[in-house]
């Protein structure tokens, strides 16, 4: 058997979200996501948390037609627990062609580094233990922290950004 070899990764540039790439992140959203995101209770969280667009990241790609192609996004906001203030990471999207390249995970390392050299003390997601534990989320953290609607309670992840940050409890909130 003869293994053909994978393709080059492409040079990234992961920077933070500018308003000008809002258009083309939430057409990278739609696309990953479709309208089933709006039925989610990360939603829910998103109509009324504070968007950090400093924050939250952008991976893109040299594109000979349009100089460069969005790859991913990883989109953080501001919210409360139990009122504290932490970060809620989502949406976050690859494009579906370039997905398991390691962009993702790039992308969430590189939002949470923001969120921690920022002076946030943890950030929270709804999502998959066994990929988003390989950036340091876990479901035990998150066992006491309560979404604004239906959610298995086992796709919380909370990530301490460092040792001092204590534990999480209670509802999410505004700001």
């Amino acid at each position: 058997m003869t293994l053909q070899p994978s393709a080059p990764i492409p040079a990234l540039v992961i920077q933070s979200e500018r308003p000008k790439d809002g258009p083309l992140v939430d057409a990278l959203v739609d696309r990953a996501f479709g309208p089933g995101r709006f039925t989610k209770v990360s939603e829910r969280v998103r109509e009324f948390a504070t968007f950090a667009p400093e924050l939250s990241m952008c991976a893109w790609a040299p594109d000979a037609k349009t100089g460069q192609r969005l790859l991913g996004c990883a989109r953080m906001w501001r919210v409360r627990v139990g009122g504290r203030a932490v970060m809620f990471l989502g949406p976050f999207a690859v494009e579906l062609g370039e997905r398991n390249a390691g962009f993702g995970a790039r992308l969430i390392a590189r939002a949470c580094e923001a969120a921690e050299a920022a002076g946030e003390s943890h950030v929270v997601l709804v999502g998959d233990e066994a990929y988003f534990g390989r950036v340091g989320f876990a479901a035990t953290p998150g066992r006491l922290v309560r979404m604004p609607g239906p959610v298995d309670q086992r796709r919380v992840l909370v990530r301490a950004l460092h040792a001092e940050a204590g534990d999480l409890a209670g509802l999410v909130a505004p700001v």
